[in-house]
């Protein structure tokens, strides 16, 4: 059995995209509502492990989770890419005649919004968590409610599944890390098989200082995947850029930290793992 602290409920996309990654093991959650107790959890938990969102290929990358895996010490052994699909679901007793409300998160709501424009005779109510409102509509009993979230979460909760698939954009994903601390983190990966890298660093205010970065990375064959810069608070137009990357050669890989650390003012490997697979 593993335990994995999520920020959401049983059910919500965090939930989900555990499962999928640790499909061939007992999967025991630790559910929070911030994602600062996720990270708490796991550093006076040295056994767990988290999952979090990081990026998303429509809203973008999550920054304040950026901020604080570079806080947390946390490395990085492993990554999955969830594709979010959404159903609306209600009461077993209720159907499409019935709902009056439909409840779900924001950026749910706003992922599915031609569904909705489609059906203006259901109000439209936010709430925090996507799984969060099927788990309200079943254990209240709210005849005439409906939610938004994944087709998993009906049977989670007894719910009837009126229509799957409404989201607007069919080629929407979120990319989760899966993090743990150093002792675990050796325990769970195996490093001759790893095949990316996430790495951050800063570099001086100086012209052409990331351009050089980038060029011995491409010399040693390094595939930049993302690269994602952060305002340093207090050093006005400085940065912090996060990079992920893949490579065939651990050799090379390792090489090329070796070429570019001289040039940083400070770099930080925050995990080598497997490039992560995808699933609905």
């Amino acid at each position: 059995m593993i335990n994995v602290a999520i920020q959401g409920f049983k059910g919500s996309f965090h939930d989900i995209a555990a499962r999928r990654y640790f499909e061939n093991e007992d999967v025991q959650l630790s559910c929070y509502g911030s994602f600062e107790e996720v990270f708490n959890h796991v550093k006076e938990n040295p056994e767990s492990v988290a999952l979090v969102a990081i990026e998303n290929t429509i809203a973008g990358s999550l920054l304040h989770n950026y901020e604080l895996l570079r806080e947390s010490g946390l490395t990085v052994v492993g990554e999955h890419k969830l594709r979010i699909s959404h159903s609306i679901m209600c009461l077993p007793q209720d159907d499409w005649a019935d709902i009056k409300e439909v409840n779900s998160h924001p950026v749910a709501l706003m992922q599915c919004r031609e569904f909705l424009n489609r059906h203006e005779e259901m109000k439209v109510v936010e709430v925090a968590d996507t799984a969060g409102a099927a788990a309200t509509i079943s254990n209240k009993k709210l005849r005439g409610h409906a939610a938004i979230c994944h087709r998993d979460v009906a049977q989670i909760y007894g719910m009837k599944i009126l229509q799957e698939g409404i989201e607007t954009n069919k080629h929407n994903f979120t990319r989760f890390l899966v993090l743990a601390n150093k002792e675990k983190a050796r325990s769970l990966r195996e490093s001759s098989k790893t095949d990316k890298a996430s790495i951050e660093f800063t570099l001086p205010h100086e012209e052409g200082s990331l351009s050089a970065i980038l060029s011995i990375l491409s010399f040693y064959k390094l595939n930049l995947t993302k690269i994602q810069s952060l305002p340093i608070i207090g050093k006005e137009w400085q940065y912090m850029f996060y990079i992920d990357l893949t490579y065939s050669s651990p050799t090379n890989f390792r090489q090329a930290i070796n070429a570019i650390s001289p040039l940083t003012q400070e770099l930080n490997l925050l995990g080598e793992y497997n490039n992560g697979r995808q699933s609905i």
